[in-house]
């Protein structure tokens, strides 16, 4: 039997290798990873007292402020604005009368204690989310990325080899080494599985909307 197929309604993810920006912006994250710890202090005291023992910052992810905007993210933050435009023109999106912003950007690093991670979510009210990894190795968490045909799951037909990618995947396990850059739409949901501790987890967020420049200019 001879079928041809076309893959229609496909959610495309965008991979790059930078590693140009690995050392200075791990430099540059340094100071804002410290001051999202200092701020964890409070929470981590009443933890401890309340359990009766010293659980550090297990669990946790350190969570920076807004990044967008300071001068030594500058470069990341235009050109992950050019890409995400490129992106919607690619998908077919007609962006024309719309302007790109960068509503949130920020880092985080998991717990060096073990246990950090990211429920599945989506970035709603946006158009493209992204990644940027700054450290990490194959004893780290990773992003995973669930398929957004909620139709899909009424499928309980078991996949031949859940490692692999195929059609019949319900999710897809991203392993990015450190300069890797990775943006997809903001309706696709992902999360990070559970972190051990074994080694520094970093990346920076991205998300993004397109907004129309009639408003802009109101």
């Amino acid at each position: 039997m001879s079928l041809n197929y076309t893959g229609y309604f496909i959610t495309p993810i965008y991979e790059q290798k930078i590693d140009k920006w690995i050392k200075p912006l791990n430099k540059a994250c340094d100071k804002h990873i410290k001051e999202a710890r200092k701020k964890d202090i409070p929470f981590i005291k009443k933890r401890n007292k309340d359990f009766e023992k010293n659980l550090k910052d297990f669990g946790l992810s350190a969570h920076s402020g807004s990044l967008s905007g300071l001068p030594e993210f500058k470069e990341i933050e235009e050109y992950v604005i050019k890409c995400s435009d490129k992106i919607l023109d690619q998908m077919g999106y007609n962006t024309q009368g719309y302007k790109m912003f960068m509503t949130e950007m920020w880092v985080q690093e998991f717990s060096k204690n073990g246990a950090g991670h990211h429920e599945a979510h989506i970035h709603y009210d946006n158009h493209i989310s992204g990644f940027y990894f700054l450290k990490g190795s194959n004893k780290t968490s990773y992003p995973v990325f669930k398929d957004p045909r909620l139709a899909k799951i009424m499928s309980s037909l078991p996949e031949k080899n859940p490692w692999d990618t195929t059609f019949a995947s319900h999710a897809i396990k991203y392993h990015p080494e450190p300069g890797t850059l990775i943006l997809f739409p903001s309706f696709l949901e992902h999360g990070f599985p559970i972190d051990h501790g074994i080694e520094p987890f970093r990346f920076m967020h991205f998300n993004l909307q397109a907004v129309r420049r009639t408003i802009i200019n109101k």
